[in-house]
């Protein structure tokens, strides 16, 4: 039978008030998936209610939540999903949205939409144990981040992944030192040191992103060249680039920690902006980085600089 759809990206510290608000309105289910990295279409078999990734009454690891709401297809469900998204508008990130929704297999969904994707030139983002065609010739130049299709964390088809993985893959890192702050499950500090860095710090204040980055780093064979942290855990370093695809609001907070973690020169790359966003951002960090204008996909955004030499 169709289903009436509501769909809000939240930040996760509203999760649980938003997942509560939902099933007081009368959804008959509510799931969530990964709104900075937007793994497939989003929503779940309607009969079987719960989350996807991680289990339930566990913590998800993403920073920025799509949450999905399912409403029965008539006047009273279209109704409550209508207040529903009134009353809640005002915690979403953007504007949240009602759609009609066939009945599909959503499990099959997901696994036929994650396919080997491109970024740059050289970086592929592949199921694991799938390549693009060509991929197996002696001369193929790609390069090849193997993520598990049966977990519903980033693939980077969200336009702010694929905007840090793409600007990743521009870059001659051949030796770098890394910093992934905000790791998730590790995207970033994967595709760093599978494109030649020498070292990546993956740091996250949630134990179960640190959790899929390791995983993710053994199934990539990278695991030696990976460390991982809680923000009060990160030593004393200096790294030649540093990514954060955070949130514009946090990410504003960071700007000292981020600085102290740049050597002079340092490459920086923030995600996770909205392009309105992007000059508070770019002023708020401009005391420690020459910020470039924010390149943009959609209504996302990705500013770029480079650490000043004075350790401001």
């Amino acid at each position: 039978m169709p289903w009436l759809q509501l769909s809000l990206i939240i930040d996760r510290d509203y999760a649980e008030q938003v997942e509560g608000a939902l099933e007081d309105a009368g959804a008959l289910a509510v799931t969530m998936d990964d709104a900075a990295d937007e793994p497939g279409t989003g929503p779940v078999d309607p009969a079987a209610g719960g989350v996807w990734e991680p289990a339930p009454a566990t913590q998800p690891l993403w920073r920025r939540l799509r949450m999905t709401a399912l409403f029965d297809d008539d006047a009273a469900g279209e109704a409550a999903a209508r207040q529903a998204a009134e009353a809640l508008g005002h915690l979403a990130l953007s504007p949240p949205s009602i759609a009609g929704l066939e009945d599909r297999p959503w499990e099959r969904v997901w696994l036929d939409e994650f396919c080997p994707t491109r970024f740059g030139e050289r970086l592929w983002v592949c199921p694991r144990g799938e390549r693009p065609a060509g991929a197996n010739g002696p001369d193929w130049p790609g390069v090849v981040v193997d993520l598990d299709p049966g977990l519903a964390f980033g693939t980077g088809h969200h336009p702010t992944t694929a905007l840090c993985l793409t600007w990743l893959d521009g870059l001659d890192l051949r030796g770098k030192r890394v910093v992934d702050y905000g790791c998730g499950s590790g995207i970033l500090a994967l595709a760093a040191l599978k494109l030649g860095a020498a070292s990546a710090l993956a740091v996250d204040h949630d134990p179960q992103a640190l959790d899929a980055t390791v995983d993710n780093a053994i199934g990539n064979g990278v695991l030696g060249q990976l460390a991982v942290a809680r923000p009060e855990q990160v030593p004393d370093t200096q790294a030649d680039i540093v990514v954060a695809n955070i949130l514009a609001g946090p990410l504003l907070e960071l700007a000292p920690t981020l600085a102290a973690l740049a050597a002079p020169g340092a490459l920086l790359g923030l995600s996770g902006i909205l392009a309105r966003q992007a000059p508070q951002v770019a002023d708020g960090y401009a005391t420690h980085f020459a910020v470039e204008p924010a390149e943009t996909r959609e209504e996302w955004a990705l500013l770029t600089g480079r650490r000043l030499s004075s350790r401001s």
